[in-house]
């Protein structure tokens, strides 16, 4: 009877052991979890500068003093913004600055209304954290 339960006991630990043994290792290293959190700020970094450089423009600096609207509020405000509002405001401050960057008149109109919108919503995201 000795022999019977030890036979079973060693059958059994080989039974749950090999699912152990062939599974495969889906854990990400962490030189792959490294690179994916740097990569993440260098772009949050990049998107903060896209924003705050427009937000120092010269032009952008007189359209807010025209509205009423402090600049420094604003770009305290960048601060709190992270994922898709940073990255949605980042492409419209590129686009803003892009046209304003070119010299193109034509725009002006559409330009000051977009910047007098990215100042406005910053303000709101700030206000609303």
């Amino acid at each position: 009877m000795r022999v019977v339960r030890r036979s079973l006991a060693v059958c059994l630990a080989v039974l749950f052991m090999a699912p152990a043994v062939n599974a495969q290792n889906h854990v990400a290293g962490r030189s792959i979890l490294d690179q994916a959190v740097q990569e993440r700020v260098s772009k949050e970094r990049a998107s903060r500068q896209a924003v705050t450089s427009l937000l120092q423009r010269s032009e952008v600096r007189e359209i807010a003093e025209r509205a009423g609207i402090s600049i420094e509020t604003a770009q305290a405000a960048v601060a709190t913004l992270d994922g898709d509002q940073l990255e949605e405001m980042a492409s419209q401050a590129r686009a803003v600055d892009g046209a304003l960057a070119g010299g193109q008149s034509a725009v002006v109109i559409s330009t000051t209304t977009i910047i007098i919108i990215l100042l406005l919503v910053i303000l709101i995201v700030a206000i609303a954290d």
